[in-house]
């Protein structure tokens, strides 16, 4: 895929700290907060310690970019997290990029 077609949406940061106006999702057993509250859309990440997914999701920040079609997106890469629907409307997969996580988002329209 063509790295301009590449839209930034967010920068998750792990975290272990209570933040306001957390948003829990069950589905992940994570807590999320701040995305969309700041002019850099900073979405800061806080996980219960039963929480399924990956380490790397868990423990170092990843940015995440709109993409048109998450599957062609992440076609090649090195996949972390399948795509998957953690909201209605919204499909997302992490990828692995030289040693960096990326998330792809797709809204659906």
């Amino acid at each position: 895929m063509d790295y301009k077609k590449y839209k930034y949406d967010h920068l998750g940061i792990p975290t272990h700290e209570k933040r306001d106006n957390e948003v829990y999702i069950e589905k992940f057993k994570m807590f999320v907060s701040g995305y969309e509250q700041n002019e850099f859309n900073i979405e800061w990440m806080r996980f219960e310690e039963d929480s399924k997914l990956p380490e790397l999701v868990r423990k170092i920040p990843h940015i995440a970019f709109e993409v048109e079609d998450v599957h062609k997106a992440i076609q090649g890469k090195e996949v972390l997290i399948e795509p998957n629907a953690p909201s209605e409307g919204v499909l997302v997969a992490f990828i692995i990029e030289n040693g960096a996580l990326v998330e792809f988002i797709e809204f659906k329209k």
